[in-house]
C-alpha cells in the first residue's frame, strides 16, 4: 500500500490518481495521520503543498522515523522536505515557476534513469535547494537544462526519491513511467 501525506495542495488528488495505477493508495492530511495505515504501507509519498518544509514538523518526524525502512517519495514540497531533513537549505529562487514546462537532464548520479536523458516536466515552485549541497547518500539526479537548478534526488541506500517537478502534471511527459521506475526500484 502507498500512503500519501496530503499537505493540502490542489495537486494531491492528481498524485493519488497517478499512484493508484500502481498499487492501493491511502491518503490523509498531514495533521490527521493514521499511524496504523502508515505502519502497514510500503511506500510513503510526501505531497506538494504551500509554504516551506519548516511549516510541517509532523512530516519531518515521519520522514526521520521511516527513512531506510520504507520507500519515500517527495514531490515538490515533499522533495524540499526531504532535503530540509538532510541538512539542505531551501531558499526563495529568483524566478517563480508556476505552471511552467521545463526540460530537465538526468545527471551521471542517477541509478534509475539513463544519463543525459531529457524529460519535459511541469514545474510549480518558488523555492529551491541552495547550493553547494553535499550528502553521502542523497544524489542530485536531474537538473533544469537551462538554469541548472536541482530537480530530482535519489538515495538508493535508503530508498528515498524526490522531484522538484510534478510527475502527475499534464506538463510532464512520461510522468507515469517515472513513477513506475521508482516504485519498481
Amino acid at each position: 500500500m502507498i500512503y500519501i501525506i496530503d499537505h493540502q495542495d490542489s495537486f494531491t488528488w492528481n498524485v493519488v490518481h497517478q499512484f493508484s495505477k500502481f498499487d492501493k493508495v491511502y491518503c490523509s492530511n498531514f495533521f490527521d495521520i493514521d499511524k496504523k495505515k502508515l505502519d502497514q504501507s510500503n511506500v510513503i509519498v510526501l505531497s506538494p503543498g504551500p509554504g516551506a518544509p519548516k511549516d510541517y514538523p509532523t512530516t519531518s518526524k515521519i520522514y526521520k522515523k521511516y527513512k531506510g525502512k520504507k520507500k519515500i517519495i517527495g514531490i515538490c514540497l515533499g522533495y524540499q522536505q526531504i532535503l530540509f531533513n538532510e541538512k539542505g537549505k531551501i531558499v526563495q529562487q529568483k524566478n517563480i515557476f508556476h505552471g511552467y514546462q521545463s526540460k530537465v537532464r538526468v545527471t551521471k548520479e542517477s541509478k534509475l534513469f539513463k544519463k543525459n536523458k531529457i524529460f519535459k516536466v511541469g514545474r510549480y515552485h518558488s523555492l529551491k535547494l541552495y547550493e553547494p549541497y553535499k550528502s553521502n547518500n542523497l544524489k542530485i539526479t536531474m537538473r533544469c537544462s537551462k538554469t541548472y537548478i536541482p530537480m530530482a534526488i535519489e538515495d538508493q541506500k535508503n530508498s528515498v526519491y524526490g522531484f522538484q517537478f510534478h510527475p502527475e502534471s499534464f506538463l510532464t511527459e512520461n510522468g507515469n513511467i517515472i513513477i513506475k521506475k521508482i516504485l519498481s526500484a
